[in-house]
C-alpha cells in the first residue's frame, strides 16, 4: 500500500508574526512546525503501513525552509518525501493542489492520500476537495474513525449537529483528518537520526508547468488583529444593566 499525506510548513501559533510590507510577514525569526492536523494524518499513515506493509510518502508545497518539517515527518516513520518548492509565502488552495497532483503524478499515484483537515495559517479548508477533484477520486473530511482494507474505506465522521455519518469509499481517496483519530506518535532520538538519511526530492514548481502568479486568490493586504478592548463591567439592578447595555451598543458602539 501506497500512502501519501499531504504535509504544510506552518508558523508556530504560539509565535508572534510580524508584517512586513503590505502582504507579507518576516519568516525568518520565527518558529514553523507541521501543521498540527497533518500530523494526525502522519500518525494515520505509518500505523496503516506498519499494519498492511507499504511505504509513506510525505507531498510538501512549501519554501526550502520546508525540509526541516518534512525531516520531523520522517522521524516519525515517513519514508521518503517529496517538495515542491515555492519562493512566495502564500499560494492559494487551487495551485497547491494542481501541485500536489502534478508531484504525485510524476512519482506514481498512491492509493490513499491524507490531509490534515485544514492548515492553522490559512484556514481555507479547501486543498483536499480541489485535489481529489482534480484526481477524479472520492474525499472525505474531518473523520473520527477509519477503517481500510485492500479495495475501500470506511470512515466515521461528526456533523455540526452532533449527529455521525458512516461513509464507504472506493479506493483511491482522499482523507482529510482532524484531532481524536489517533495520537501521534513522539519521534525518539534514533529515529531523527535516521529521518537525516532518508530521501527528499526537491522540486520547482515551474517544473511542473505551474505559474506561482495565476493563482485565483490575490492577498491585497494584510493586517494585524487588532487588540481587545478591557472589558467594562455593569453593575446595579437587571433593569439598570440591560438598559445600559442597549444604550452601549446604541451610542458607543453603534451595533444596534
Amino acid at each position: 500500500m501506497k500512502i501519501c499525506v499531504c504535509v504544510k510548513h506552518v508558523p508556530d501559533t504560539a509565535a508572534t508574526i510580524r508584517l512586513t510590507g503590505e502582504t507579507g510577514f518576516e519568516d525568518s525569526v520565527i518558529k514553523f512546525v507541521v501543521n498540527p492536523f497533518d500530523e494526525y494524518g502522519v500518525e494515520e499513515a505509518v500505523s496503516l503501513v506498519e499494519k498492511h506493509g507499504g511505504e509513506v510518502v510525505i507531498v510538501t508545497v512549501g519554501k526550502a525552509a520546508a525540509v526541516a518539517t518534512i525531516r520531523g515527518t520522517m522521524a516519525m516513520g515517513a519514508d521518503r518525501a517529496i517538495l515542491v518548492k515555492i519562493d512566495t509565502q502564500f499560494l492559494d488552495s487551487s495551485l497547491t493542489a494542481l501541485a500536489l497532483k502534478a508531484a504525485m503524478d510524476q512519482d506514481g499515484l498512491p492509493d490513499v492520500i491524507f490531509t490534515g483537515k485544514g492548515s492553522v495559517d490559512t484556514e481555507n479548508f479547501q486543498t483536499q476537495y480541489r485535489l481529489a477533484r482534480l484526481l477524479g477520486v472520492p474525499v472525505v473530511n474531518e473523520i473520527s474513525t477509519l477503517s481500510i482494507d485492500d479495495s475501500k474505506v470506511i470512515a466515521e465522521k461528526e456533523t455540526d449537529g452532533g449527529e455521525r455519518q458512516l461513509l464507504e469509499m472506493e479506493l483511491p481517496c482522499v482523507i482529510g483528518v482532524t484531532k481524536g483519530l489517533n495520537e501521534p506518535r513522539y519521534p525518539k532520538f534514533p529515529d531523527i537520526m535516521k529521518a537525516k538519511k532518508k530521501e527528499i526530492r526537491e522540486i520547482d514548481l515551474s517544473e511542473l508547468g505551474i505559474d506561482a502568479s495565476e493563482g485565483r486568490v490575490v492577498i491585497e493586504k494584510l493586517e494585524t488583529a487588532p487588540e481587545r478592548s478591557g472589558a467594562k463591567m455593569l453593575e446595579g439592578s437587571v433593569d439598570a444593566q440591560v438598559t445600559e447595555l442597549v444604550r452601549i451598543l446604541k451610542e458607543d458602539e453603534k451595533v444596534l
